[in-house]
Parts: C-alpha cells; sequence; structure tokens
C-alpha cells in the first residue's frame, strides 16, 4: 500500500512572529516546511532555530534567506521549491503570507514637528510588499502547478486595515489591500479547488508590533478589553491555521477569519 506524498507549507515571512509559529504548528503535523525570509547576521539565529526545530519533529524544512517581494529571487526560489519537491515526492499544500516589512511614517508633518513624512516610494514599497506581493506568488505558484485542488492560502491581516494609528498609515493601506486581494483570489481560485482566506489575529507581542510607535497603548488596550487579561500569542494563530487545513472546511473561503479571542467584539 503506497502513501500519500508529504504535504509541504510554503511560508513567507518564516523566521519570527507568526511566520515562526505557523512553521512550527505545521510542522508538528507533519508538514514539509519550505520558508522565505529576509535576515541579517543578526537576526539570522532566529530563523536557524526555527529550522532546527521542525526538522527536530522529523519533517524536511528549507529556508530561504530571499527578499519575498523580488521578481527574481521569487523566481530562484520557486526554481528551488520545484526541486525540492520532485525530490522528496511531495506536494504544496499550504501557501501561508506573513510578511511584515513596510514602513512606518506619518502622511502629514504633526503641527510643530519638521519630522520626515512617508515619501511615494515607501508607500509603494509598503504597499507591495505587504499586500500585492501575495498576488505575484499565487500566479506564479498557479502558473507552476504548484497549487491545487485541496490547496490553501492565508494572509495575515490586523485591524489596522479598518483603524487609524500613528505613523501606521502605509501599512494600514496594505492590509486594507491585501484583504481585497484575498477576496479576489478566493472568487479566481474556488473553480481549482483553492481556498484564500485573511488571518486577522489580536495584538500579540511579535517584533513587528514592538516597531510600532505607541505599541504600548495597543497592548494595554487589549489587555484591559480582555476578560482573561491576555494578549493573543503567536501559538494561538498558528494552531487556527492549521485547524483550518481540514479537507473538511474546502468550502471556506473568502473570509477575514478572526482569531483574538473576541478582541475585535469587545467595546
Amino acid at each position: 500500500m503506497t502513501s500519500s506524498p508529504r504535504r509541504h507549507a510554503l511560508v513567507l515571512g518564516s523566521s519570527s512572529g507568526f511566520g515562526a509559529a505557523i512553521c512550527r504548528a505545521l510542522a508538528a503535523d507533519g508538514l514539509g516546511i519550505l520558508g522565505v525570509h529576509l535576515d541579517r547576521r543578526k537576526t539570522l539565529p532566529q530563523a536557524e532555530a526555527v529550522v532546527a526545530d521542525c526538522r527536530a519533529l522529523g519533517v524536511p524544512c528549507t529556508f530561504f534567506n530571499a527578499n519575498a517581494a523580488d521578481e527574481g529571487k521569487r523566481t530562484e526560489v520557486l526554481d528551488a521549491v520545484e526541486e525540492l519537491l520532485e525530490e522528496d515526492g511531495g506536494r504544496l499544500s499550504v501557501l501561508v503570507h506573513s510578511i511584515a516589512f513596510g514602513t512606518l511614517a506619518p502622511y502629514v508633518r504633526r503641527p510643530g514637528d519638521d519630522g520626515r513624512t512617508i515619501t511615494p516610494k515607501q508607500m509603494a514599497m509598503t504597499l507591495d510588499v505587504m499586500g500585492s506581493s501575495l498576488i505575484w506568488w499565487v500566479q506564479d505558484l498557479v502558473t507552476r502547478g504548484l497549487l491545487g485542488d485541496g490547496g490553501r492560502v492565508f494572509a495575515m491581516t490586523s485591524s489596522g486595515a479598518r483603524l487609524a494609528s500613528p505613523d501606521y498609515g502605509a501599512i494600514a493601506a496594505a492590509k486594507a489591500a491585501l484583504e481585497a486581494h484575498v477576496r479576489q483570489l478566493a472568487y479566481e481560485l474556488l473553480p481549482r479547488g483553492v481556498t484564500v482566506n485573511a488571518i486577522l489575529a489580536g495584538v500579540t507581542k511579535t517584533p513587528a508590533l514592538l516597531k510600532i510607535p505607541g505599541h504600548q497603548v495597543l497592548i494595554d488596550k487589549s489587555l484591559a478589553k480582555s476578560p482573561i487579561d491576555r494578549l493573543t500569542h503567536t501559538e494561538d494563530v498558528a494552531g487556527a491555521i492549521a485547524a483550518l487545513l481540514d479537507p473538511r472546511l474546502h468550502w471556506m473561503t473568502g473570509n477575514v477569519i478572526g482569531v483574538h479571542g473576541g478582541e475585535e467584539i469587545i467595546g
């Protein structure tokens, strides 16, 4: 009796925060892990730790240190992914978009402040990296025949897609665009048997959150609202994504799925 081919997940933004937790959770469920991250020497050990943890769970794990928004690098990564899947006899089942790289800056100068404001180049970069890059990865995966029936696509969004906070405008715009891309991709990929959903986590202490001006205010507000006085953990989100791979959820697509302990419904 032959076993079914091993399922693999491709995680964009795999070395820290949500991406790292998702890699570990899916590896624990037996999926091979393919990760794309962008780290310099100082932060490279955290990526190496994720790879070691996944391999310790008995699954293949390969990370690519590359800019996921660069077309040439995307092509190189996908060439390597195709080779790895062919060698392993596996198939790609999941794409996770968890890229947290954009410009934090105000749109206009504050009264009495002569500091910088966001530039057109920074806005375009943020929108592409954190929003539109999802489209280009999906396009290439479909064209190469790597994403097909039973496939899952998840993209990490945030409440910033609907709310305003200091210096967050460009990233908020990218998250709003990302949710629109999720809806359109869900519509276009349904005939191929692929579901596409956005995941809305609650306030979570990730490296990305700690870069946001006034992040402590966000943390305090979340804790004040929570009936159990705790933030969302990356493991909460990773576990939810692992559960959403259940084939019985093949009709759940085009949604923004909240994984926030009710934070979004508490006034």
